[in-house]
């Protein structure tokens, strides 16, 4: 506890604060709307996921200082150095992406954009998918369709042949005949549109997967270990349908694991997966009664 006070005393109770102006209040709303712009860049990308590592040993060190553990605060002085090289390594990607949007013309009109728009996956998207899917499965054409969620996506999504297609059951059929141009490779949904196609996907280096599984199979898994995605997997050789999320898959899924799957990837609760349930069996209790 005295150590929690010494710091409260040396770094919180010293505080002044300074005389504002007009010139530092504009200064501080800019310097707002630029964190707050570079959170929600890092939030639309992978690099997400390690910022919240960052976060948690950034809290570490804090507590290590209110502790007084000079062992690991020794530790974290010899590595920030490195580790800020390392932060531009990892997010070399992302930090390209950024520069590339501020060179463009569009790119403020961007900025006061939302992409955060309630738009996921409408009944009417849910349908087709699902539809497209078992159709697939009945003629053997291998598929795979990954399914965005909170991480983005884009540097998959560039990786293939720009799109930004309303989904279809006609399309995703086409997109995946034999013989097509874009049948080899992912599609990538995000909310109700079809963003790319023939899209390459990092593979899973999991040796605990089945050795029944071939490439798509394990490209899906590699994704979900990635990311939040959820990824659909037609067999080309069997026809089975198979879900991906989390490292993990999930096989021979029927019509009704794949609907409730995709309500998931829109977001609803458990209560309304439940309602959905329930009027759908109560619909085939009436067709039943109607039929005897």
């Amino acid at each position: 506890m005295e150590a929690i006070k010494d710091f409260v005393h040396k770094y919180l109770m010293q505080l002044s604060l300074p005389h504002l102006t007009v010139i530092d209040v504009v200064e501080m709303i800019i310097i707002a709307f630029a964190i707050y712009q570079i959170i929600m860049w890092l939030k639309n990308t992978r690099a997400w996921m390690l910022v919240k590592g960052i976060i948690f040993l950034l809290v570490f060190c804090a507590v290590a200082i209110i502790l007084q553990m000079d062992v690991i605060l020794w530790i974290f002085r010899n590595a920030i150095s490195v580790g800020i090289i390392a932060i531009v390594i990892v997010f070399q990607p992302e930090l390209r992406s950024a520069l590339e949007q501020l060179g463009r013309k569009n790119a403020l009109a961007s900025w006061f954009s939302s992409d955060d728009e309630d738009t996921r996956l409408s009944d009417r998207s849910i349908n087709c998918i699902i539809k497209a899917v078992f159709e697939m499965s009945r003629s053997k054409t291998g598929a795979l369709i990954v399914m965005e969620k909170d991480i983005k996506l884009k540097d998959i999504e560039r990786s293939g042949i720009n799109m930004d297609a309303k989904i279809s059951f006609q399309l995703l059929m086409n997109i995946f005949e034999y013989n097509t141009p874009l049948h080899d490779g992912a599609v990538i949904i995000r909310d109700n549109r079809i963003l790319s196609a023939t899209c390459y996907l990092p593979l899973s280096d999991n040796h605990e997967l089945s050795k029944e599984l071939g490439t798509r199979h394990r490209a899906a898994v590699g994704i979900s270990e990635v990311s939040d995605s959820i990824t659909i997997v037609v067999s080309e050789e069997t026809g089975a349908v198979s879900i991906a999320e989390n490292g993990l898959i999930r096989r021979n899924i029927s019509q009704e694991g794949l609907k409730e799957a995709l309500m998931d990837v829109r977001g609803d609760s458990d209560n309304d997966r439940k309602r959905f349930w329930h009027r759908k069996g109560r619909a085939a209790q009436n067709e039943k009664n109607q039929a005897e």
